[in-house]
């Protein structure tokens, strides 16, 4: 790849180190889009003893490049994500696609096919994690971030994803159970502050 299309390229990528998702940080503050994408690559190689017949390179890159567009188009929360987002973001990523010289564009177009189509275990396993890494997200942070519907939603998000593998059942299952002691624990301290 020519440099500067190369320079060209990463520096609209750099945009995921700017653009914050719903989710706050352990510290509190607004998480970035990279900082998802980065911990959900490494939490897709730290599985790779549980998956021996699966191309988990694969998975990694995924997870690496699966949020590219939001790059463009910002993050917008799975509970707000409308048909008109998700084609304007389809649209950010063929955009970021055309910068790209082969083999890196046909390559970058079959992966994210392969996610959208969800078939194979490689995509089932990224996407089961791209939703658990939310949730984890979501148990680290302050419960005065999440706004009422996310009380619900992290202990069932993601469940249908996680479906597919007795581990990420395990690990959807360990979420949940980490999801309602948060709840709890906040309960019984809000109940004695006022008690």
């Amino acid at each position: 790849m020519r440099v500067e299309q190369l320079i060209k390229f990463l520096s609209v990528a750099e945009k995921l180190k700017c653009n914050t998702r719903h989710s706050k940080t352990s510290s509190g503050r607004p998480e970035s889009v990279a900082e998802h994408s980065w911990r959900l690559s490494l939490f897709a190689m730290l599985c790779a003893d549980e998956y021996p017949d699966l191309d988990m390179n694969k998975v990694v890159r995924m997870c690496i490049i699966h949020d590219l567009g939001e790059a463009i188009t910002g993050d917008v929360p799975s509970f707000e994500k409308t048909e008109t987002n998700e084609m304007t973001e389809k649209e950010a990523w063929d955009a970021l696609l055309a910068m790209l010289p082969d083999p890196y564009a046909s390559e970058f177009a079959a992966l994210c096919a392969e996610m959208e189509a969800k078939q194979t275990p490689e995509a089932k396993l990224y996407k089961a994690l791209d939703n658990m890494e939310a949730v984890l997200s979501h148990n680290e942070a302050s419960l005065d971030s999440w706004i009422p519907l996310e009380y619900e939603l992290n202990l069932t998000y993601g469940e249908e994803n996680a479906a597919w593998s007795p581990y990420t059942q395990a690990l959807r299952a360990h979420l949940a159970a980490q999801t309602k002691q948060k709840i709890q624990s906040s309960e019984v301290e809000h109940a004695t502050q006022n008690g």
